[in-house]
């Protein structure tokens, strides 16, 4: 078997691929509504079924949610294992009426940059796990994968995977790899693809500052009763220094400098900060002075107000005093840095700045660490390698602003590290009317994906 031949066959079974596609495609498996968990069965049996046909020992596991799909392929003696992931449930269609055509009954479109693939998970995530199978597909059809392989599809990644970390532990010593490969992220731009290695962690906290037991009048009371309004926004000025960096105390502690190799490729990704705040109609970088700005949504930790309620806010016009004042507020974390001790030093902080007339409370939402792989991994520069050579431009190792859980359960329950590689777009519009995935991304994924398993294989 050699990888040329593998690429031969994807291009000649480029037309049943895209049917097969086509067919799970039409499965409406939306996770999030109890209405359609036989058609969430239905895809899980589909794809069990469609490894089952390439050889793989697959079989359908239930969960007390929707069902994982687990399959395994073997490998030469001594090749490397790697695990790949991806999940078949979709988000509902709403509102249907935005859509240009039936979300369950994929097709063949042109688009502003080529044919793209449209329907309901063509891009999240059913597009983007096929073009990992039908790598390995083409592999098994050459004679073998040149690594052992475990697939792993779950049903419920829509839904906030209830059942996935319990499955995880469950099945540990079946499930753990050498490494993860996970698809559920996109290429840096249409031209260069990427590897993400960077995933921030978050942390939530809802804060909600009371005064007076009712609202007042605020020509009555207004100057000699503390506003809890004021009080809120006090808090809120602190958080940040005049440099952008947050305030709360011990905030950077774990978070580390980029290294300058990976400084040296996202300079030559040439983004255009401009480009990317004028886009929502903004012009000027808010972050840390002195970073760039992949730095600022990449590598650096945030301090974001989402929310803030406080008195009257109908029409019109109504002079009170407000009772309370809250905010929620989210933090993106990177590195080494404790969310659980930030969290401490956060409500320490906004407790020593209110008053003695004044209440304060709070209330968490999540916190999660952030996942940093080891690029000193081989796998990692074989697989950037292996991409660079299917695409025009060299593949970059990229951080991301978001969080992906999984990447973190995979390295705290199964110990190892994850590769997130994906085709997607950032027009692809997962989760939105009119979802589409382009073509040429299914075809030079599939392709990709056949270099990558030979690299990790190689390395």
């Amino acid at each position: 078997m050699s990888l040329d031949s593998v690429l031969d066959r994807l291009d000649g079974d480029r037309d049943a691929a895209l049917e097969r596609l086509f067919d799970l495609l039409r499965i409406p498996s939306i996770s999030t509504d109890p209405e359609y968990a036989g058609e969430c069965g239905r895809a899980a049996d589909w794809l069990v079924e469609d490894l089952k046909g390439m050889g793989v020992d697959a079989s359908r596991r239930d969960t007390p949610g929707r069902p994982m799909v687990v399959g395994h392929l073997p490998g030469p003696d001594g090749a490397p294992h790697v695990l790949f992931y991806g999940h078949y449930d979709v988000q509902p269609v709403d509102p249907l009426d935005l859509w240009d055509r039936d979300p369950f009954n994929p097709a063949l479109q042109e688009g502003p940059s080529g044919p793209v693939i449209r329907a309901r998970g063509a891009s999240d995530d059913k597009g983007q796990l096929m073009t990992f199978v039908e790598a390995a597909r083409a592999w098994q059809a050459e004679g073998g994968t040149p690594c052992r392989v475990t697939f792993l599809f779950e049903g419920e990644e829509e839904s906030g995977s209830p059942s996935l970390v319990p499955f995880l532990k469950e099945n540990a010593e079946e499930l753990s790899a050498d490494i993860a490969l996970i698809c559920d992220t996109g290429l840096f731009d249409p031209e260069t693809p990427a590897i993400t290695t960077m995933l921030r962690g978050l942390l939530g906290e809802e804060v909600t500052i009371t005064g007076p037991s009712l609202d007042l009048h605020s020509g009555m009371y207004g100057g000699i009763a503390m506003n809890p309004a004021r009080v809120l926004a006090k808090v809120i000025a602190a958080l940040h220094d005049e440099g952008g960096r947050v305030a709360v105390p011990g905030f950077y502690d774990g978070v580390p400098e980029l290294p300058d190799a990976i400084r040296a490729q996202w300079a030559a990704l040439g983004f255009d900060e401009g480009a990317f705040l004028g886009a929502v109609g903004l012009a000027d970088p808010a972050g840390e002075s002195g970073r760039s700005g992949l730095e600022m949504i990449w590598s650096r930790p945030t301090c974001e107000v989402n929310g803030m309620i406080s008195g009257y806010t109908g029409a019109g016009f109504k002079t009170v005093l407000p009772s309370k004042a809250s905010a929620k507020i989210s933090f993106r974390l990177v590195g080494e840095q404790d969310p659980h001790a930030i969290r401490e030093s956060f409500r320490a902080m906004v407790r020593g700045m209110v008053p003695a007339d004044c209440e304060v409370a709070f209330d968490g939402h999540g916190a999660s660490h952030a996942s940093v792989m080891s690029t000193d991994h081989p796998a990692f520069e074989a697989a950037r390698r292996a991409l660079s050579a299917e695409w025009p431009n060299e593949a970059a190792f990229i951080g991301s602003g978001g969080s992906i859980p999984i990447a973190g359960y995979f390295r705290t329950i199964l110990g190892m590290d994850s590769m997130l590689i994906g085709f997607g777009r950032d027009d692809d519009a997962i989760h939105s009317p009119n979802e589409k995935y382009d073509l040429d991304s299914f075809v030079r994924g599939t392709r990709s994906w056949a270099r990558v398993l030979d690299a990790v294989a190689g390395a």
